[in-house]
């Protein structure tokens, strides 16, 4: 979260309380504690990587994309984090929502003022 704007756009009042644990001193801190406890108390980290972040590694470790995966993937359980996530198919399925929505909003469009424009974004951290 170290690049988030802050703009309140992603999070509402409900997901506040889990942007806390989305940093990296917390990450370090779960990690740290889950190597000093008993497995059966260890607490579960999952980590999510986007599509975009891959090819920057790929890049400065002269790697295919592929391969950076692997490598990210791995370096994380190596850390002890329990799953690593794609959110590519994530990201599909929000283009596609925007896209059915537009649609929707485009034959509403002589019969509802506010039905246009539609906005949509990435969140640009």
């Amino acid at each position: 979260l170290s690049d988030c704007l802050a703009c309140d756009n992603c999070v509402t009042a409900e997901e506040g309380a889990r942007v806390f644990q989305q940093n990296q001193k917390e990450l370090f801190r779960i990690l740290n504690l889950n190597k000093k406890c008993d497995t059966s108390k260890h607490k579960v980290l999952a980590v999510s990587v986007c599509p975009q972040s891959l090819p920057y590694f790929a890049a400065k470790f002269n790697l295919s994309v592929n391969d950076a995966a692997k490598r990210l993937c791995g370096f994380l359980k190596s850390l002890g984090v329990h799953y690593v996530f794609d959110t590519t198919i994530a990201a599909d399925f929000s283009v596609l929502e925007s896209q059915r929505e537009f649609v929707q909003r485009y034959q509403r469009r002589n019969q509802e003022e506010h039905a246009l424009p539609m906005f949509a974004s990435a969140c640009p951290g």
